[in-house]
């Protein structure tokens, strides 16, 4: 990487990999010196937040910290059925929520707390310049009456709201509050394709300051990159929102979105034999305005999760150092510089 080299954060994981142990003392103080396994999820801010944990188990706690591969499902999976990994950072819920209960029923896995101080969030939204200058579209429901400004020189009849990449849940959410806005006459609902695609016409559109109104979720790095405003909503109706999940919604109504719950998840085994660790576990949660910040870095560096992970220990003391007591937080201090 030629912006920077790798950082001095990354060497717990290399002495871990070369075979070194934690002290007896450091082990004491850890609560155990099983290796403790963390799931290493396949998008930035899941890596980045497995990058964070062990840093801190590894180097604050004297932890045998070991990232090992993960995704949502899978991992839910293997928590539910072997007990492993022991601690799975950000793990959103509702994407496996049938397993996520299994597991909560069964004792074996637990909550520790809430990863996103606002939770996961869906939504339309427009970017910063063009709330500025266009005051009057602050929520969904103005969009029916300001159609003009998001006009497109290949449909100048009709504005253009970029929807949910097809095949994803919330393409049939998009669709179903597009009809519930009576947005039909005036819009035209774009299929971006996929989610690659709908990232880079967000970037086409903002580098050149010109409208968009799109889907998206966050916490991200598009939302934090390209300053990204979220349209407001209706309060979140369960019963108008089962609806609008529902293809064959006969009669879609305007509801907000369900917050998401983002969990950091751990192993019941983990929180009995290590107190300490479940102790940080407890405390973890990021503001979702610095997610967003940390990751925008991210991704404009072209920067790997370690590196990401470095940065937000280095930039952002004032979050993760509640999360742990003041010796703590100072090896972790030492092992960055």
């Amino acid at each position: 990487m030629s912006y920077l080299k790798p950082l001095v954060a990354a060497g717990g994981i290399a002495l871990l990999a070369a075979g070194f142990a934690p002290s007896r003392a450091d082990a004491a103080e850890c609560g155990t010196d099983d290796t403790i396994t963390i799931a290493n999820m396949t998008w930035l801010s899941a890596s980045v937040l497995a990058n964070v944990t062990q840093t801190i188990l590894a180097d604050g706690y004297g932890c045998n910290a070991e990232i090992v591969p993960g995704d949502t499902v899978p991992t839910a999976t293997s928590m539910l059925t072997k007990s492993q990994p022991d601690i799975a950072p950000e793990m959103w819920v509702s994407t496996a929520q049938a397993i996520w209960d299994k597991a909560i029923a069964k004792g074996n896995v637990y909550k520790a707390g809430d990863i996103f101080g606002d939770g996961g969030v869906e939504g339309w939204w427009i970017p910063d310049y063009l709330a500025e200058e266009h005051p009057e579209i602050k929520s969904v429901s103005d969009l029916k009456d300001n159609w003009k400004v998001f006009t497109e020189p290949s449909s100048p009849d009709k504005g253009r709201l970029y929807g949910c990449p097809p095949g994803w849940g919330c393409e049939i959410i998009t669709n179903n509050l597009f009809d519930a806005l009576g947005l039909e006459e005036t819009y035209e609902l774009f299929s971006p394709g996929s989610g690659a695609n709908l990232k880079a016409s967000i970037a086409r559109k903002v580098t050149r300051k010109e409208p968009i109104v799109a889907y998206y979720w966050g916490p991200t790095a598009v939302i934090g990159r390209y300053n990204l405003v979220r349209l407001d909503m209706p309060a979140y109706d369960p019963e108008k929102f089962k609806c609008l999940t529902d293809k064959d919604c006969a009669d879609p109504q305007v509801s907000g979105w369900k917050k998401g719950e983002v969990a950091v998840a751990a192993t019941s085994e983990l929180k009995e034999k290590a107190a300490p660790v479940a102790e940080y576990l407890s405390k973890m949660q990021v503001p979702n305005d610095v997610v967003n910040k940390v990751l925008a870095w991210g991704d404009q560096q072209s920067a790997s999760p370690e590196d990401t992970a470095a940065y937000f220990l280095k930039n952002f003391e004032d979050v993760w150092t509640k999360w742990v007591p003041e010796d703590v937080a100072t090896k972790v201090k030492e092992s960055l510089s």
